[in-house]
């Protein structure tokens, strides 16, 4: 077989250029990756592919968790700022509801109380970059807005705990989803006496029942109030129906302000017999400045890849019913939607009883409203601490799986140095020797032919 010049031309390019194209590989991978297109290596490039997804996700993730963080800290801030103020109004409303105070000294008290007040309301309005942390996801509406004159409201009876379970039977609760009647509607008679309406049953009761007389039904054995035989209370013949059966929404928003004579609300009456005397009654009401809502009830979460929403774990904000809960006007079972500001109404109503030296009032119902709407805000604090150490946790455990993943994207697409190192220097050598040999063998080889 003849070898020619040609022959050897071509075979002596050929491996040269194959060692040529190794050593161009090899130089690649000095970067620190060995995987720069899928024809190095299919499956690994593949696993890469999919650990870069994954940790892009990782990243995602950490950053959406920063920043629920941020939200839940700044939130925590402006609640725990509100805490500070209700424990001074609970303080001063306990002060004011001392008879010996003259009207100068509750006067001076109303004032403090309004300062708290103000101040509460304006830590709900708390913004961070632009967004109101109380607002839902309405977050760039200011979600509490004062009314900047006074409007009638309705007077409320707050329960205690011992009124809450006699005047609650079974029957009624089941029949309101499980919640009991904690309020009274208060109500004026053309006798100046003040009378309490459960709303969801229609009874009335006088408040000497309401305030002490149930405590001797109790003595006698009854342990929840029965309105079909008692009548010690109740304003109408026992065992007849209700004497009234008022819907809220009928004549109240969900503020508590009463509707005006088109609404029937002022124009409200009802008769009833009392001690053989017919009585007339009607709402009564107090001038007082009034919270309104904007923004919405709805939660910001994180984002989940899979499943559904967790409210108890997914939530990062506290929006206004979170924070204010709800009260006889805004009862889900009043034909009302919640207000979201029920907490700031109460306080308000406080200042005013205070500046008309209730002191009766705040004995027997301001100290609970005021202990009501520090529990509220207390209460919406604690579960956001829960959220934020659950986030928290997830936060850290991110970052375990960030670290996890940046493991197995090194082990499939990093570079061994040493061994690129070892590699690299043996195919130069080779090749600077292939360059070396050529240049001497081939011009010979081919003058040798000729």
């Amino acid at each position: 077989m003849r070898v020619s010049s040609t022959m050897m031309v071509d075979n002596y390019l050929t491996q040269t250029n194959n060692i040529f194209e190794q050593q161009t590989k090899l130089m690649e991978q000095s970067d620190g990756s060995r995987l720069h297109r899928p024809s190095d290596d299919a499956i690994g490039y593949s696993k890469y592919l999919r650990f870069s997804d994954s940790k892009a996700e990782n990243t995602q993730y950490q950053e959406n968790v920063k920043t629920g963080l941020s939200w839940m800290k700044n939130t925590d801030s402006a609640m725990v700022n509100m805490t500070d103020r209700l424990k001074t109004v609970v303080e001063k409303v306990i002060e004011a509801a001392n008879d010996s105070n003259t009207e100068t000294d509750m006067q001076a008290i109303a004032q403090e109380i309004l300062g708290c007040v103000q101040q509460v309301v304006s830590a709900g309005n708390t913004q961070v970059n632009g967004r109101y942390l109380f607002a839902g996801q309405a977050d760039l509406t200011q979600p509490f807005v004062t009314s900047t004159e006074e409007l009638d409201r309705g007077c409320i009876k707050s329960l205690d705990e011992k009124q809450i379970e006699f005047f609650n039977d079974q029957d009624t609760i089941d029949a309101n989803g499980g919640t009991a009647v904690t309020q009274f509607l208060v109500l004026k008679g053309s006798d100046e006496n003040e009378y309490y309406l459960n709303t969801r049953t229609g009874y009335f009761y006088t408040k000497d029942f309401v305030q002490e007389g149930y405590k001797d039904q109790i003595a006698l054995g009854s342990s929840v109030v029965d309105n079909a035989t008692m009548a010690a209370g109740q304003l109408g013949t026992p065992g007849t129906p209700p004497v009234c059966d008022v819907k809220i929404s009928d004549h109240f928003d969900n503020r508590g302000v009463i509707k005006d004579a088109t609404g029937v609300g002022k124009d409200w009456s009802a008769t009833a017999t009392i001690d053989g005397e017919a009585v007339e009654l009607k709402f009564d009401t107090i001038n007082q400045t009034i919270v309104t809502y904007q923004g919405d009830t709805k939660h910001i979460s994180m984002t989940k890849k899979n499943g559904q929403e967790d409210q108890t774990s997914d939530t990062v904000n506290v929006n206004g019913l979170d924070l204010c809960g709800t009260d006889l006007f805004d009862d889900p079972f009043s034909g009302n939607e919640q207000s979201g500001s029920a907490m700031m109404n109460n306080l308000y109503a406080i200042v005013k009883r205070t500046e008309c030296g209730d002191s009766h009032w705040l004995q027997s119902d301001g100290v609970t409203v005021a202990n009501d709407a520090h529990d509220d805000v207390l209460v919406a604090e604690t579960k956001m601490a829960a959220r934020a150490q659950v986030y928290t946790d997830v936060q850290s455990m991110l970052g375990d799986q960030a670290l996890t993943i940046t493991g197995d994207i090194s082990s499939v697409a990093d570079t061994n140095v040493a061994e690129l190192s070892v590699m690299l220097n043996t195919i130069t050598t080779i090749y600077s020797m292939s360059l070396a040999v050529g240049s001497r063998v081939l011009p010979l080889s081919l003058a040798d032919y000729l």
